[in-house]
């Protein structure tokens, strides 16, 4: 499930400002020190699911962990071509859990079902920029609609392979990948999602202030072949109010020995898309979202990325994307800055999903409930320190999702990201 998801409003945000970028950025390059960043993000986490049904086996998993992020990233070297290097350190550390709580996807899980006490990872990737684009070869994260690392749990996933990255021209955005290893949150080493290659191809352009297009291509060797488009449309009614539309479609059909199939066997071959508009009034965002899949087979992700899911109903839980699946969303977001407090957020959403061809039924149904609460503080010492509290509670019929069919979930989560350089 996406973490690193565009929200409508930031990403109409991202489609003005992108229209100043400036003529080439190596040419204003202050050299491989000068222009480095260190960057350290600490994350503890408390995570439970309270299976009401006990269908997993257990009643109830919960564990605590405490994360570090660290990210290194050089500036370019001086002259046509710049050369630098981005390097990445990550220490996850258990704090609570025990061998009838385990299984939250947080930690890596011995042979006697307990969670490891510590795991870790590292890895570093060589950049190379003429003018204003950017190849990068190694170690990554990456959030491509059609290639994201996931970030839910503890530690995110990493990618390995090669990007390149050209903004050349004012307000278009131009990528293109070959990735070759993907490895999961809760995991070391260098491939545990097992991609062999992934090629990925696509951009984004700023047609105006308010109004951006994005079309992407995948080709996941022995899974897939996707093709993703989105329209986002960001629309000033006064200074305090606004609507934003966002489309989002994805065509995503079967290729190759690991092809998922639907359930009655025929090749995955489907299209999912969603649809959403957002008014803003004030420190008030209300937003309705309407997502359905069609063709053959759920909308498949997760080997190339557990965040390349950007629907509007892919939610905290669930992301209703069953077959032939059609959902509703209503959520509304409050920002107290302009009630005299600032940094703090409150969210709510309800999605319903029915029509759900799941094994045995062609009518499953599911919703969820979600809240979050974030505080960030505003300034201090700890400045940028966030406490933050997301609960979710899911419902099912026919076991929808993976055959859970009730689950009350709660995560606890404290973040503190570090400027070092």
């Amino acid at each position: 499930m996406r973490v690193m998801k565009w929200s409508m409003i930031a990403l109409a945000v991202a489609a003005g400002t992108s229209q100043l970028a400036i003529a080439s950025s190596q040419d204003e390059s202050k050299g491989f020190i000068e222009d480095s960043k260190l960057n350290v993000k600490t994350r503890m986490l408390y995570f439970s699911r309270d299976f009401r049904n006990n269908e997993a086996g257990k009643s109830r998993v919960e564990e605590t962990g405490l994360g570090f992020v660290g990210t290194y990233e050089s500036g370019f070297t001086q002259g046509t071509v710049g050369v630098g290097v981005d390097a990445i350190g990550m220490l996850g550390l258990k704090l609570d859990s025990g061998k009838g709580r385990a299984g939250t996807g947080m930690f890596p899980t011995g042979s006697d079902g307990r969670s490891q006490d510590e795991f870790s990872e590292g890895g570093a990737a060589i950049k190379f920029r003429v003018s204003d684009t950017v190849l990068k070869v190694g170690n990554q994260f990456t959030a491509m609609p059609v290639f994201a690392t996931d970030d839910s749990r503890l530690l995110p996933e990493v990618a390995e392979g090669a990007l390149i990255t050209s903004n050349e021209i004012k307000g278009l955005t131009l990528q293109a990948g070959r990735f070759t290893g993907l490895n999961a949150q809760n995991r070391t080493g260098h491939d545990s999602l097992n991609l062999k290659e992934a090629d990925v191809i696509g951009g984004t352009y700023a047609i105006t202030d308010g109004l951006s297009a994005s079309v992407y291509h995948s080709n996941v060797e022995d899974y897939w072949r996707k093709w993703y488009g989105n329209v986002n449309w960001a629309l000033p009614i006064s200074d305090n109010q606004g609507l934003v539309f966002d489309f989002n479609v994805y065509n995503t059909k079967g290729d190759g020995s690991n092809e998922v199939r639907a359930y009655d066997g025929d090749k995955l071959d489907n299209t999912a898309y969603s649809l959403s508009g957002a008014y803003k009034i004030g420190a008030h965002t209300f937003t309705l979202a309407h997502q359905r899949v069609t063709g053959d087979g759920d909308y498949a992700y997760g080997v190339d990325g557990g965040g390349s899911i950007f629907l509007s109903n892919s939610v905290a839980r669930s992301d209703f994307n069953a077959e032939n699946e059609k959902s509703w969303q209503a959520r509304y977001d409050l920002n107290l800055a302009e009630y005299g407090v600032p940094g703090l957020t409150f969210m709510t959403r309800y999605v319903r999903g029915y029509d759900a061809h799941v094994e045995g039924t062609n009518s499953g149904k599911e919703w969820e409930r979600d809240i979050d609460v974030k505080y960030v503080l505003q300034q201090g010492p700890a400045k940028d320190l966030s406490f933050r509290v997301r609960q979710a509670t899911y419902r099912s019929s026919d076991g929808v999702y993976y055959g859970s069919a009730s689950i009350d979930e709660l995560r606890l989560i404290v973040e503190y990201p570090l400027s070092i350089l």
